[in-house]
């Protein structure tokens, strides 16, 4: 039989079909995230791992698993695993696109009409103080429809977001490092901008892209200054991308309206300091945290185990 080992809990579709295949299956069952030492020991004996995004796999985790053949990540990104490494030693890595699309975009959607209304502002305030009554100047938001939303990376999850902007009227703009072709941008009623327009003109910017190294701290003090004074961030891409210290300091000093984070430099850490301000909402990276994603997602990762025990090639390789 062949061994699966996860480094952490998935939905039991993944259990259900891996067991009727005949599979041993093991599983992280402590508290908090997996250690590095604790994955070290259980890889041993593995020749298929299921892993998530917050677990790192590298060369040292690759080397003590002398039987692996193929690394599963549950998630669309795949930058916690060491790829090239993998792929010297012939194991194959695969990752879940597109099932977390439609859930990424709705949240991101949530997050600019809770910015633009205030509502967690709204819901903060009711908790603790309460409010004077209804008058027609108080605590006012804005509408989004009329508003232009720039994305920042236009895949799967930036063009879908888009088609669910446009039918709330907004104007979408885009940045992506190459423009598609104008009957595409036709298709998706969308415009290009270079980066450094986009910045300056959008109402809204959210972050779709995947973490690069050319785009590491891409969101930056000089960034933050060209962004218009009442113009929020919403961060669902990855955290890397934006210089935490230097967008603290823009949100103190009333350079952007608000931000919206769901992800973090250095997750599950995350800076204390946003927790203080009115104008930043912060989710713990549920992006995706849907049943219907995450049951999609475990469906792939065991369907890929099982196509790669039995010689087939699995979907989504990304090495």
């Amino acid at each position: 039989m062949a061994n699966v080992y996860l480094s952490a809990r998935v939905p039991r579709i993944a259990f259900s079909k891996l067991e009727a295949n005949g599979f041993t299956v093991d599983y992280y069952t402590g508290k908090g995230l997996i250690s590095h030492s604790e994955l070290l020991r259980k890889v041993a004996s593995a020749d298929f791992l299921i892993t998530t995004l917050s677990t790192v796999v590298d060369s040292e985790i690759i080397d003590a698993a002398p039987n692996l053949k193929l690394i599963a990540n549950f998630g669309a990104g795949f930058n916690n695993i060491d790829t090239e490494y993998a792929k010297s030693k012939g194991i194959l890595v695969t990752n879940t696109p597109k099932v977390s699309t439609n859930s990424v975009c709705e949240l991101t959607i949530g997050l600019i009409l809770d910015l633009s209304h205030r509502v967690v502002e709204g819901d903060q305030l009711m908790r603790s103080e309460g409010f004077p009554g209804w008058s027609p100047l108080y605590f006012l938001g804005h509408e989004i429809a009329g508003k232009e939303l720039g994305i920042v990376g236009l895949g799967n999850i930036g063009s879908k977001l888009a088609v669910k902007a446009n039918a709330m009227g907004m104007k979408v703009s885009y940045f992506k490092p190459h423009q598609l072709s104008e009957d595409e941008e036709k298709a998706q009623n969308v415009t290009y901008k270079p980066f450094d327009e986009l910045v300056k003109t959008s109402d809204f910017i959210s972050i779709n892209a995947p973490l690069t190294d050319e785009n590491h701290h891409q969101f930056n003090a000089d960034v933050f200054d060209n962004m218009k004074d009442s113009a929020f961030l919403i961060n669902v891409g990855r955290g890397p991308i934006v210089d935490e210290k230097a967008l603290l300091k823009a949100l103190k000093a009333d350079k952007i309206a608000g931000a919206a984070l769901d992800v973090y430099e250095n997750e599950p850490d995350f800076d204390k300091h946003f927790a203080k301000l009115k104008n930043v909402i912060l989710t713990p990276h549920i992006g995706n945290a849907t049943v219907e994603a995450r049951d999609a997602m475990a469906k792939i990762v065991a369907d890929n185990v099982i196509l790669s025990n039995k010689g087939k090639e699995p979907k989504y390789i990304v090495n």
